[in-house]
């Protein structure tokens, strides 16, 4: 018969609301009464019931995440780091796949509710005004991650697209190339394509470069396919172009293959720059110089700022993360 906390208190001579109080964190015993409290409950393989624990501290020590796509390194890293802040504070992580889906993320909200969980991460989308009404209507603390809101008071965790789009671009200008493109995914996408087509075209304008809208191609996504099929069409406007900004690494990975099977030599005919410094940017031949997002230390620091709110109820600051440009083979100094 499994024991209970009522047998780990009789054990180490200590009261029920002793036994409580060091499962969950909270002061008022002596070091030495919690060393002989873990001792008994290693001993007696006592594990607390989620339930029990969370009827006492009035939390179910869960935090749910949105993700819209649960495919890539970008996922998986932003999930670590969530992970590790959570479990160090010995709460859980349920995971919800939205597709972008305004549908399914209501459904995922109204579940989470239901469930209770102690915070929510809304990750990599735009929140809707609907969401938003309904996590007030809950009470439920939430961090946006990779994603801001200018209307809603909500604290995020995210690079600056606009400023390293900017860097990325005066990176391949300083390397002397004056004719760049730029594939951008959506410009609809007020998370991540406008900003980072915004501080595309910023750079150009404060280096003296022509504003030419036709070296902007709207891919319409980030992923593999839509960079070569995007650089295709960049080449068919612009022939002379020696150099690429790709809004993501999968794009730009994804015009590299397209650059490929065209005979087109990356670095020396054409150079290409990526966003995001995923897994696969250094496998790529050559390997990819990128703009990284620290994704791990992203995702632990909202999943810190989640826990920090529980504990203090107040609301934290918002966090810009430095992005960082990291030099690899794709891209070639112009002569």
């Amino acid at each position: 018969m499994a024991s209970t906390i009522k047998d780990v208190a009789k054990k180490a001579n200590v009261s029920i609301a002793t036994v409580s109080r060091i499962l969950n964190g909270q002061k008022g015993y002596s070091s030495n009464t919690k060393g002989r409290v873990l001792e008994v409950i290693e001993e007696l393989g006592y594990h607390p019931n989620a339930v029990a624990r969370g009827l006492i501290s009035k939390r179910t020590h869960t935090i749910g995440v949105l993700f819209p796509y649960l495919s890539g390194s970008l996922v998986t890293d932003l999930l670590r780091g969530i992970e590790k802040a959570a479990s160090a504070k010995g709460s859980s992580v349920i995971v919800c796949h939205t597709e972008s889906d305004e549908e399914k993320t209501m459904k995922y909200l109204q579940l989470l509710g239901e469930k209770r969980v102690d915070g929510i991460i809304y990750t990599s989308q735009f929140l809707k005004e609907e969401h938003y009404q309904f996590l007030n209507k809950i009470n439920v603390p939430i961090v946006l991650l990779s994603s801001k809101s200018d209307k809603f008071p909500i604290p995020y965790v995210k690079v600056d697209d606009f400023k390293a789009a900017y860097s990325a671009t005066e990176y391949l200008i300083n390397k002397g190339h004056v004719n760049i493109g730029m594939l951008s995914g959506s410009e609809k996408d007020r998370i991540a394509g406008k900003p980072r087509m915004d501080g595309f075209l910023k750079a150009l304008e404060s280096n003296n470069l022509p504003l030419d809208k036709k070296n902007i191609i709207d891919t319409g996504g980030f992923g593999f396919d839509k960079g070569a099929v995007g650089f295709e069409k960049l080449l068919k406007v612009n022939h002379g172009v020696t150099a690429v900004f790709a809004a993501s690494d999968e794009l730009a990975i994804g015009a590299m293959f397209a650059a490929y099977q065209r005979g087109i030599s990356v670095p020396d005919e054409i150079s290409i720059i990526g966003y995001d410094n995923i897994n696969y940017a250094n496998l790529s031949v050559p390997a990819l110089t990128t703009v990284q997002q620290p994704f791990v230390e992203m995702g632990e620091m909202a999943g810190n700022m989640i826990l920090d709110m529980l504990e203090t109820n107040t609301i934290p600051k918002s966090q810009i993360v430095q992005h960082e440009i990291i030099e690899r083979l794709s891209v070639k100094e112009r002569s």
